[in-house]
């Protein structure tokens, strides 16, 4: 498990450091561990460290320190350092002092640093807002080299991940003393994360994320003494005439996902035995038996028969996941799951996310879901490349998708069956979607490079659909249960 610190958070856990330690002691710490990292950049790029040429982007405060200590300390390694001062009259005095001291080179435009290996981004931190300002976003522009980000991409909001304008995009980002937000929330424009240590002491993150080996080591496997029933029996609500698909897209993925049980209720039984034949199907929700959870809503329609469906399935008194059509009924009167005792886990998207609560979730997907969770006294998992899982108390999960092959139409029915499958094997509803949202992802990348081993070998994509997906679904469940993240498979420190 990861977790993710607001700025608020990180300044108060430096408060004690700062008052303790010999000023500028802390911005030394966090800039060596910065100068570590582009040195093991330069050597994997280069094959070398000494000749090779570093530009800083410094901007005003502290950040801008952090750079130029980090020039200061590649200096010491014989690298040559050009910084590029955004204000002057605003840069970290101490770190700029040291810098020239070590023969480090400052310039006003990026015509006079020449051709460098790698850019140190150090134009903003964890206070900045907004988008790079006109002059900035020029220079980055500009620039061809990788880019390795202090702290966090300059231009990207620390709190939401939000891009609204001119940003960075780093090959790598360092950051210092914790995890922020916008390392997972906008994990694109970060790059590879590096974490480096300055001491601080945090308590538990708002914010968290499931590591491969936290979701291998809990997926469901069948016990000594378990059979179909004590495995989890889940039931599906979920295709129609106009979207037999969704069914069998649903249906397949809650069949995959564990070894327990599947019932189906809903109009499309004959395509889905034709395609699943272990599956227990019956037209009638009321009469489907005993289900430790259910799935309603993928391609179920919105008629009347589906509303009736939607009633029965909340009245029961076991975990119930909604999705698709669900949700656009379930906003007709929301009473349905405001009174239940049992867990509702509503899984939007974002256009379903404003259909049901009349707002857009905007660019704070998380206060987004975290309100929508509270108001409603639900779970909520808002889809996207970073999924954003709230809780009603306000934790979140997040998982960040390392690429968006998911984004294909059908793919929300396969995450919905999965998420079905290991809430009927008892897993409480955030785990359970944080756990599903992985391995969905991981389906998706898999099958994007054709399989487990070109993923491993990081070798080309093309696109995918979700029948594709499903079935790498049991490829993705393997990997993940022995432990070994996608990164490391695709070589990535």
């Amino acid at each position: 498990m990861r977790g993710y610190y607001t700025p608020d958070e990180i300044r108060a856990a430096e408060a004690p450091l700062l008052e303790s330690l010999p000023d500028g002691v802390l911005m030394r710490r966090a800039a060596h561990g910065l100068a570590g990292v582009v040195v093991a950049e330069l050597r994997a790029r280069t094959g070398g460290v000494a000749g090779r040429a570093v530009l800083l982007l410094v901007g005003s405060g502290d950040n801008g320190g952090d750079a130029l200590w980090a020039g200061t300390f590649l200096r010491k390694r014989g690298v040559a350092a050009t910084a590029v001062l955004l204000k002057p009259e605003k840069a970290h005095r101490a770190g700029l002092a040291a810098f020239r001291r070590a023969g480090g080179r400052t310039a006003l435009a990026i015509e006079e640093a020449g051709t460098p290996d790698l850019v140190i981004d150090g134009i903003v931190g964890i206070s900045g807002r907004g988008p790079l300002r006109p002059d900035a976003a020029a220079l980055v522009e500009s620039i061809e080299a990788p880019i390795i980000a202090a702290d966090l991409p300059s231009g990207v909001d620390p709190v939401t991940g939000a891009v609204e304008g001119p940003a960075v995009r780093a090959a790598v980002t360092v950051a210092f003393g914790a995890l922020k937000p916008v390392h997972v929330l906008a994990a694109a424009q970060c790059g590879r994360v590096e974490l480096i240590s300055i001491g601080l002491t945090l308590g538990e993150a708002g914010i968290a994320s499931v590591d491969a080996a936290d979701v291998g080591v809990s997926w469901p496997v069948p016990g000594p003494h378990d059979d179909k029933y004590s495995q989890g029996v889940v039931g599906v609500v979920a295709g129609s005439e106009g979207y037999p698909g969704a069914g069998v897209l649903c249906t397949g993925a809650a069949v995959t996902a564990t070894s327990g049980l599947v019932r189906y209720a809903g109009p499309g039984a004959t395509e889905v035995l034709a395609h699943w034949p272990e599956v227990i199907a019956t037209p009638d929700v009321a009469k489907a038996g005993r289900v430790q959870s259910w799935v309603v809503g993928p391609g179920m329609g919105t008629d009347d028969a589906a509303r009736r469906a939607l009633r029965t399935v909340l009245d029961t008194d076991v975990p119930v996941l909604v999705d698709a059509d669900g949700l656009t009924l379930l906003a007709e009167d929301v009473g349905l799951v405001r009174s239940r005792s049992a867990p509702t886990l509503l899984t939007p998207h974002a256009g379903e996310f404003t259909r049901i609560t009349g707002r857009d979730p905007g660019p704070d997907r998380v206060a987004a879901a975290r309100s929508l969770a509270a108001e409603w006294g639900v779970y909520v998992l808002l889809k996207g490349r970073a999924t954003v899982i709230a809780e009603p108390d306000g934790r979140v999960l997040v998982n960040e998708a390392a690429g968006s092959w998911s984004a294909t139409a059908g793919a929300g029915d396969v995450l919905a069956g999965i998420l079905g499958s290991l809430l009927a094997a008892g897993i409480v509803p955030d785990r359970a979607a944080a756990m599903g949202a992985r391995a969905h992802s991981l389906a998706a990348n898999v099958a994007a490079r054709g399989g487990r081993g070109e993923l491993a070998a990081g070798r080309g994509t093309a696109p995918i659909a979700a029948g594709t997906l499903l079935a790498h679904l049991r490829e993705s469940i393997r990997i993940l249960r022995a432990g070994v993240s996608p990164e490391e498979m695709a070589g990535n420190r």
